[in-house]
């Protein structure tokens, strides 16, 4: 650390002045010309690189573009530039990225120009430069892995969106490499920083205050593009969108729009339905709560969940039904959607009370529960306010954030357990230390995929 540090200062001192895009601007500005605290030095400011602007990698973006304690230099989507994201009047892609970086950054200059922020359509050419010190990777799911080991290998540290991988086997991968390289890793599972109730119900559930805990029920909706799932035609590729690029690894397919940008999610090419999508949040927050982030059940059962019939875009399941079983006999169990408390993030029920957390509150029993207080010699679990913060500060530290490889992966595994078992209708024993199923040669099949030449792990 000592060394990388004093390397760092040297590199800033010797290129003090030069330009990184042609434009005459500094590699990282002084912290009086960005307009931000004077007590932060370009040697104290980590530079970032965005790989992947869509939707959700806007809203990442604009979280660190917050942070006087960094800079942003470089933003990279295979898409230049378009609408037709998760709302119709989202404009994304790399360079509307780059514009609001230079503009964001020209506000606090008393020229009000800016123009430091690089674009590129390969996240490589982000990954390979000297100069910047960590990257957030908000890609499809298809497209975490490989990103994800090169910038561990590059010697970046790492914000990567939830869910963490598209299969169990580049998960495991991922958490290899990312250890082997020392790096710190921050998943997006954000809730855990963002919505303080949802601590203090794991807290409370740490410290014995429903008991033991007997079962938790959880609800993931179906996902809202069933209704108009059927048959479809190629359409032409757009001006401007890189789409074999954004096929990378996964299975050549002809392009239609809604196989891209928000809808991939709903595609098993991509990833894994809403147990991938909006369930990461919720298995997370359950593994929290039971202790169980480095591990997770032992056994998963479809309980009715369907598919899509047909040649049809949207492959992945439109209805979740499944129980799934921890060691201790704790029964999780996922409901399919419909009016049931449709924000429920776990409904934990124990041998002496229970409490329902929702996305946005809690309910208890008793109610008496909801206002504990977790006294100093009890369990307390890792505090943040801010997701992106927390992952600045431990790249500065180099300890771990709040929601580092390991339990992303362990997290996101509940999902991928979950697909399998009801993909092919079955009840699976699952050992969560080999992270095997049990005498089920097809369901350790579907553990990995194979991927596209000349892509691979």
């Amino acid at each position: 650390m000592k060394k990388k540090k004093t390397n760092r200062r040297y590199f800033l001192k010797t290129l003090a002045g030069a330009s990184l895009s042609g434009f005459g601007f500094p590699f990282v500005l002084p912290s009086s010309a960005l307009g931000l605290s004077g007590n932060i030095s370009p040697a104290n400011r980590i530079t970032l690189g965005c790989i992947g602007t869509g939707n959700q990698g806007f809203q990442d973006m604009k979280g660190f573009l917050q942070l006087d304690d960094v800079q942003i230099v470089a933003v990279c989507d295979v898409n230049k530039g378009s609408y037709g994201y998760k709302t119709p009047a989202q404009f994304r892609g790399r360079e509307p990225a780059r514009t609001l970086v230079n503009e964001r950054y020209a506000e606090k200059i008393r020229s009000g120009i800016y123009r430091g922020c690089d674009a590129y359509a390969d996240f490589r050419d982000v990954i390979a430069r000297r100069d910047i010190d960590a990257v957030l990777i908000v890609t499809p799911d298809h497209w975490h892995a490989i990103p994800v080991i090169m910038a561990a290998q590059a010697g970046k540290d790492i914000y990567c969106e939830k869910p963490l991988a598209l299969t169990i086997a580049e998960g495991q991968k991922m958490v290899e490499v990312v250890r082997k390289y020392g790096r710190v890793f921050q998943t997006g599972t954000h809730h855990r920083s963002a919505d303080q109730h949802l601590r203090h119900c794991c807290e409370l559930i740490r410290n014995g205050r429903i008991g033991q805990v007997k079962r938790i029920m959880t609800v993931l909706g179906p996902h809202p593009l069933r209704k108009k799932n059927g048959p479809w035609t190629p359409m032409p590729i757009p001006a401007g969108f890189d789409y074999d690029r954004w096929l990378g690894p996964a299975p050549w397919a002809p392009y239609h729009k809604n196989r891209c940008f928000y809808t991939f999610r709903f595609i098993k090419d991509y990833a894994g339905g809403e147990p991938t999508n909006t369930g990461a949040h919720s298995f997370d927050i359950i593994q929290w709560a039971l202790d169980m982030e480095h591990s997770g059940p032992v056994e998963f059962e479809d309980l009715g969940s369907s598919f899509a019939d047909g040649d049809f875009l949207y492959t992945a399941v439109s209805k979740v039904h499944f129980r799934a079983r921890y060691a201790n006999g704790t029964e999780l169990l996922c409901l399919p959607g419909g009016n049931y408390i449709p924000d429920l993030v776990g409904r934990f029920e124990g041998s002496d009370g229970w409490i329902e957390a929702g996305w946005y509150q809690l309910k208890t029993f008793p109610e008496t529960l909801k206002t504990s207080v977790i006294l100093p010699d009890e369990i307390h679990l890792y505090k943040s306010t801010n997701h992106y913060q927390n992952f600045i500060d431990c790249v500065k530290t180099r300890r771990d954030p709040i929601a580092p490889v390991e339990i992303g992966h362990r997290s996101t595994s509940i999902a991928h357990c979950a697909n399998i078992a009801m993909s092919l209708k079955q009840k699976l024993r699952w050992d969560p230390d080999l992270e095997l199923f049990e005498a089920n040669e097809a369901a350790n099949r579907m553990l990995g995929r194979p991927m596209r030449p000349p892509w691979h792990l």
